[in-house]
């Protein structure tokens, strides 16, 4: 795992300064502690941050092909480097190293941007082909590695690791998007379609770019996709089984590693599943690792020690509490943009404690979104069987009214809030999935806007682009296009972002097996039947590991990796929620109405309502906007 960054002139080749490229990396040197390198040429500049897992001595990068006409860096691992290797040999490469860094390279030669098709792993590169002149930008299928891009004032395009490796460039305009401050209210981050600085992209999740110097840059070009279209026939017990194999081939593939090497363990199905099967083919324990909370209702660590218990690990936990509170800066530094998902700081605590002993660890992120396992998914499938039996216009008149009528009632048992239902049987099935999945709905967001800040959004909406991914989805379902829509949107704007800087920041290597692209295109083909079964998501996958793992471990309601945040809001943590809306950076934008977030900070406090995701959205927006120095 690494950082990488560069220059690249599309235009002129310019000279390129090796010392920008420098400071660039430097700005991300935690991803890559172990070695630096930058190598230029005319109109162009590549940099490297090294973080040693596989071949420690004798892959630096930047990496030079044999020929001396291609030149590499690369973040991340390729887990069939070592089948491609031979393959290649066969036709006529030589290797001077035993790395998969050298291996792309040699792809990249023999097959050009098709290359991309045989490269099964986690990635974000770039190849300055000295031949043809040309930067091949390109990232991982799933979106599990970063890539962010910029083009400049001197016509030159920068491309960093994260974000802060483009701030280190003199050249770079520091100015909100001010439809990335929508994005965010929407959805707790900012999305990949976005950045929070104008001008800034994210090279999209299963996409390259082909860059020349005597052309305008080209954009985005996609490469791989998952198709929910299909529906396979085969019985039960065949897909249990194959389903076995693909797991136990993604597990083993990402166990290789010159480092030490563990797993998360939360005790949920996902996490419990890989440790089962990292155990079945390890010689020595496996080296685990929980954090817990010290809110009993949302501690997991008695079910995550029954597991390390049943598979003999080297099993080590840590306990979050609510003075770690004062890691919000830290969070906001780690992560650049304004990320609001309040369980990146367990996250991040699980990542230090890995790094203790391990380099390597292994987590199990991706299963909810290709199987089916998230509670919206179940209510969703359930709330589509009613729209297809009742028309939009009944459904609009009478589900309309009762989610107007109905109070939000957050204090109020589960089963007597159902306005949220009602509001979204009123809509269309991707109107009312993207309504459920967002933190913020469009009527709060109005109201906490200024009316200049409303005006200058001119009518823009950001559950429209998640709509939308909806809608055009290759799919057969409702439950299809929410899964879709998971996989490309949700996945790689949070869960990927928030595992990627937290384990990143401690110079940790995360690998997520369950999002093999091998085992999500299995999934996306499953019956709806083997997703959600009475009641049960991820219905197959639990079926499959009961030979592994215990009922009450895999049948247990889902719980998640929750921090407890709205009762640190109510109780320790309270002046910092009524202190939200005198945030310096946030009254300085002029973009919300700051009396309108002190009453919700009040009602929160009260225990009236529950603000607490909004709160925390807030709070993490302002230490943001003042780390980026924009307002």
């Amino acid at each position: 795992m690494c950082g990488i960054a560069g220059i690249f002139h599309c235009g002129t080749p310019k000279p390129v300064d090796p010392a920008r490229v420098t400071k660039m990396c430097d700005a991300i040197a935690h991803r890559g502690p172990d070695g630096a390198g930058v190598w230029s040429a005319p109109g162009v500049a590549l940099g490297h941050r090294r973080l040693s897992i596989i071949d420690l001595a004798g892959s630096p990068q930047p990496m030079a092909s044999p020929d001396r006409r291609a030149m590499l860096v690369f973040n991340g691992e390729i887990y069939n480097f070592r089948e491609l290797r031979r393959e290649l040999e066969g036709l006529g490469a030589r290797f001077d190293t035993h790395g998969d860094s050298e291996v792309i390279l040699a792809a990249w030669q023999q097959w050009g941007p098709r290359c991309l098709d045989k490269l099964h792993g986690m990635f974000a590169f770039a190849i300055y082909d000295t031949e043809r002149r040309e930067l091949f930008l390109a990232r991982d299928r799933l979106g599990v590695k970063p890539l962010f891009t910029a083009m400049l004032s001197d016509g030159s395009l920068a491309f960093a690791s994260e974000l802060k490796g483009l701030l280190a460039h003199p050249l770079l305009r520091r100015s909100v998007d001010p439809l990335a401050v929508e994005d965010y209210l929407t959805w707790g981050y900012v999305p990949d379609h976005r950045s929070i600085l104008a001008g800034v992209e994210k090279l999209p999740a299963g996409h390259y770019r082909l860059l020349k110097h005597d052309a305008p840059p080209a954009g985005p070009v996609r490469w791989w996709d998952v198709s929910f279209a299909d529906r396979r026939k085969d019985k039960a017990a065949d897909l249990e089984a194959e389903l076995l194999f693909h797991l136990r081939e993604a597990v083993s593939s990402r166990m290789v590693a010159d480092v030490p090497l563990g797993a998360f363990l939360s005790g949920g199905v996902d996490s419990s599943s890989v440790v089962a099967l990292m155990a079945e083919v390890s010689s020595a324990p496996v080296r685990t690792c929980s954090i817990g909370f010290d809110e009993a209702s949302l501690d997991e660590t008695a079910y995550a020690r029954q597991i390390a218990e049943r598979f003999a690990t080297d099993h080590r936990e840590r306990i979050v509490s609510a003075d770690e509170f004062g890691e919000i800066d830290r969070l906001a530094a780690m992560f650049d943009e304004p990320f609001a998902d309040a369980s990146a700081l367990p996250t991040l605590r699980v990542c230090e404690l890995a790094r203790e002993t391990v380099t390597v660890a292994l987590s199990g992120d991706g299963a909810d979104e290709a199987f089916a396992g998230y509670r919206r998914h179940r209510f969703h499938a359930a709330e589509e069987r009613a729209r297809a039996v009742l028309p939009q216009s009944v459904r609009s008149s009478v589900f309309g009214a009762l989610g107007r009528a109905w109070p939000k009632a957050d204090w109020a048992p589960r089963a007597f809030r159902a306005k949220s239902t009602f509001q979204s049987l009123a809509a269309s099935g991707e109107d009312g999935y993207a309504r459920g999945l967002s933190v913020t709905a469009l009527e709060l967001r109005n109201q906490l806007y200024s009316d200049a800040f409303r005006r200058g959004l001119a009518g823009y909406q950001a559950e429209r682009p998640f709509v939308d991914l909806m809608r055009n989805a290759p799919a057969r379902s409702g439950l299809d296009r929410a899964q879709y829509a998971d996989l490309k949107f949700w996945l790689p704007g949070d869960v990927l972002t928030k595992t990627d800087r937290t384990s990143m920041a401690v110079s940790l290597e995360a690998r997520e097996p369950l999002l093999d692209h091998r085992l999500i295109e299995f999934a996306a083909a499953l019956p709806e039947n083997l997703r959600i079964r009475r009641g049960q998501g991820k219905w197959l996958l639990k079926h499959t590991m009961e030979r592994y793992l215990p009922r009450e471990v895999l049948y247990r309601p889902k719980q998640g990796f929750v921090t407890p945040i709205a009762q640190w809001l109510r109780g320790p943590l309270a002046s910092e929620a009524r202190a939200i809306a005198r945030g310096a950076s946030l009254a300085r934008t002029g973009w919300f109405d700051s009396a309108r977030i002190s009453t919700l900070a009040e009602a929160h406090i009260s225990g009236r309502s529950d603000h607490s995701r909004l709160l925390w959205q807030l709070l993490m927006l302002d230490r943001s906007l003042s780390r980026l120095g924009v307002v």
